[in-house]
């Protein structure tokens, strides 16, 4: 019974509070606004953190200035690299081409935004971000149609934590959606990817309008 018991106490546990953080940020993003407290534990336990998730593969990014924080896997070996590469823990996910176009004009947007420096939150309606992706796209008699795919895409920038869904103000509920932009999307796509926006523009404009002649010459 003692031996067992020595045992147990002679076992490195972590902080209580160590391992909710490392809970919460592998459960997903922090942010500064979402949790003031946690938010302070993060800036004060960060060292730590840091060592704790590099066991798992892991880096901590953290923008205090932004006031968000969240977990990203390390890069992998060079292919030339013949040692065993660990699993990974955080998943790439794939996006599909209308989400990462929807992505880039969202960054561009909220570059824009910042330049004018006239507030800290990026609101866009629905329709905002319709006519904001409609220039890209093939042209449509389908208005209706095209505005639910753009919905969809949106949605789905919702479900990756790029976008915020508002409540709609009381007495509004008719009104069409509101979205504000994270900021934790300038993480994403980075200046160096933004400075290229353009050509990358360009580039998917041609795609896009190659798919929607090959549907209309599918049709006839």
């Amino acid at each position: 019974m003692d031996d067992d018991r020595q045992g147990n106490a002679a076992v490195p546990t972590a902080q209580p509070e160590l391992s909710t953080l490392v809970i919460t940020l592998l459960k997903g993003v922090v942010y500064r606004e979402g949790d003031e407290r946690l938010w302070g534990s993060l800036l004060n336990l960060q060292a730590r953190v840091r060592d704790y998730v590099a066991v798992l593969g892991l880096d901590l990014v953290l923008d205090e200035a932004e006031g968000y924080a969240f977990l990203k896997s390390r890069p992998e070996p060079a292919d030339d690299d013949t040692g065993p590469r660990p699993p990974r823990l955080i998943a790439r996910r794939p996006l599909s081409f209308p989400v990462s176009l929807l992505l880039a004009l969202l960054r561009k947007k909220l570059a824009e935004f910042d330049a004018g420096g006239s507030d800290t939150r990026l609101v866009l309606t629905r329709d905002d971000i319709v006519e904001l992706v409609r220039v890209f796209l093939p042209d449509s008699s389908n208005e209706a149609k095209l505005i639910d795919q753009i919905e969809a895409h949106a949605s789905k920038v919702v479900d990756l934590g790029f976008l915020r869904r508002l409540k709609p103000a009381a007495g509004a509920a008719a009104a069409p959606s509101s979205f504000e932009v994270r900021r934790i999307l300038k993480a994403f796509v980075d200046a160096q990817w933004l400075a290229e926006f353009d050509a990358r523009l360009a580039a998917y404009q041609a795609r896009l309008t190659g798919v929607g002649q090959a549907e209309g010459d599918a049709d006839e």
